[in-house]
C-alpha cells in the first residue's frame, strides 16, 4: 500500500464514501438493516467534520464526527484496506480533531463487532444503547474515547 494521507472530505467524495459503507462486509446479514438506504450526501459532508484516508489512487476509508453533542458518527474502512492500520489512523485523527475543537472526547455508539477495535484504541464502555427495531434490532455498545 502506498503512503496514506488523511484529508477533509469534499462533495465529490460522497458517492465513494457511500459505496465503501454499503460494501462493508461488517454490515452483511443481520446487520444490513442499519445502513439500508443510508448514504453520505454532499450536505452531510458540508454539515459535519468528514475526513478520508487515501493513498495515491483511491479512498481507503473515512470517518465523521459531530461536534454537538460530540460523537464519532461514522468510521468505515474499505474491505480491501482492512488490517493495514487505516482504521487506527482514522480514529487517531478523529481524536486529534476532537481535541482541536475543544472537546473532551467522543461518544461512540459502536457496531457490536467493532467494539474490540475501539477498546483496543483506548475507548471505554459507558453503557449499552438498546435496540430500536426495525432498523436496529440489536443492542449496541456505548463507548467514550477521551480526546486527551
Amino acid at each position: 500500500m502506498n503512503d496514506i494521507t488523511i484529508r477533509r472530505a469534499e462533495p465529490r467524495d460522497a458517492r465513494r464514501l457511500t459505496a465503501i459503507m454499503r460494501a462493508s462486509r461488517a454490515y452483511e446479514g443481520r446487520y444490513a438493516s442499519i445502513i439500508e438506504g443510508y448514504r453520505v450526501s454532499t450536505e452531510y459532508i458540508h454539515r459535519h467534520e468528514v475526513y478520508v484516508a487515501a493513498d495515491d489512487t483511491r479512498v481507503l476509508g473515512f470517518y465523521s464526527i459531530v461536534l454537538d453533542p460530540p460523537e464519532l458518527d461514522l468510521l468505515f474502512v474499505s474491505d480491501a484496506a482492512q488490517g493495514r492500520g487505516v482504521g487506527r489512523r482514522l480514529l487517531a485523527h478523529a481524536r486529534d480533531r476532537a481535541r482541536a475543537a475543544g472537546l473532551d472526547g467522543l461518544r461512540i455508539v459502536a457496531h457490536p463487532p467493532a467494539e474490540d477495535f475501539y477498546l483496543s484504541q483506548g475507548a471505554r464502555r459507558t453503557g449499552t444503547v438498546l435496540a430500536k427495531p426495525p432498523a436496529v434490532q440489536w443492542d449496541r455498545p456505548d463507548l467514550w474515547l477521551d480526546a486527551a
